[in-house]
């Protein structure tokens, strides 16, 4: 399934104003990996996201989406195949009721109104959202916006999910909840994210970016538990790794299996 692949090479990207956001990035996730991105405030997380679908362009290097170097030629197959739920799901949603919202991509990918219609349903189901379906978006709070921005993006069965900091404004429950739809997930993840207990739960690998670059890359569990890692990466171990107050042992320590197999 190639056309499940991400790989960036040597990708590099300044703003404007000249501060660089990515410095010679390159890496390759093929179909069925569930990748975090992880790293301090200002590492790179979303920028290197919106060059995953082409709202970005590379200053230098390139991406690549299956078998095919981003382009503004194939920019639109590009974001068919590559989901992308944004930080701010304020950006995303503009239609005036939350149906119409999660519609809008099946209808302009040819879904008859019958079969949109359905997926709406689907999909509202699938986030446990049914309930606002007639809503406007701007009438809902910050973790139902998200859990909508989710489901228009499922809406589309993007082969690539790629998602800026989900957890965000979310209430212990509907965490809970994302984290299990995210496991069910069965294409490529990519999550960038500073929620490191979600990371342990949902994703096997873990690159973690430091000033534009690629610090490291590998095992989950490996780069959390590598304390002189995190510590020059202004990155602290996930809460459930971290020795409790009282009685000095990890939470870690009492679980038979806690990362993603």
């Amino acid at each position: 399934m190639s056309h499940h692949i991400v790989a960036a090479v040597d990708l590099s990207y300044t703003y404007p104003d000249g501060t660089v956001g990515l410095n010679g990035i390159s890496f390759r996730i093929v179909h069925g990996e569930s990748v975090a991105i992880v790293g301090e405030n200002g590492a790179g997380k979303s920028t290197l996201l919106l060059h995953l679908n082409g709202y970005l362009s590379p200053a230098k290097g390139s991406v690549h989406i299956g078998d095919h170097t981003i382009t503004k030629k194939n920019i639109q197959a590009v974001r068919r195949s590559v989901g992308m739920v944004f930080q701010n799901p304020d950006d995303q949603l503009f239609m005036p009721t939350v149906f119409d919202d999660i519609a809008f991509g099946p209808l302009n990918l040819g879904y008859t109104k019958e079969e949109a219609q359905a997926k709406v349903q689907e999909v509202l189901q699938t986030v446990q959202m049914e309930h606002l379906a007639q809503r406007p978006p701007y009438k809902l709070s910050q973790g139902e916006k998200r859990s909508v921005a989710i489901a228009a993006v499922l809406a589309m069965s993007p082969d690539i999910l790629v998602m800026d900091e989900p957890t965000a404004s979310l209430d212990p429950l509907s965490r809970r909840d994302l984290i299990r739809l995210l496991r069910k997930f069965q294409h490529t993840k990519i999550i960038a994210t500073h929620d490191l207990d979600m990371v342990m739960d949902v994703c096997t690998r873990t690159i973690v970016l430091h000033k534009g670059r690629i610090a490291a890359d590998g095992p989950t569990k490996d780069i959390l538990l590598d304390e002189d890692l995190l510590r020059r990466s202004k990155l602290e171990k996930p809460l459930s790794m971290q020795n409790c107050p009282a009685c000095g042992t990890s939470k870690q320590a009492n679980k038979h299996q806690s990362f993603v197999e």
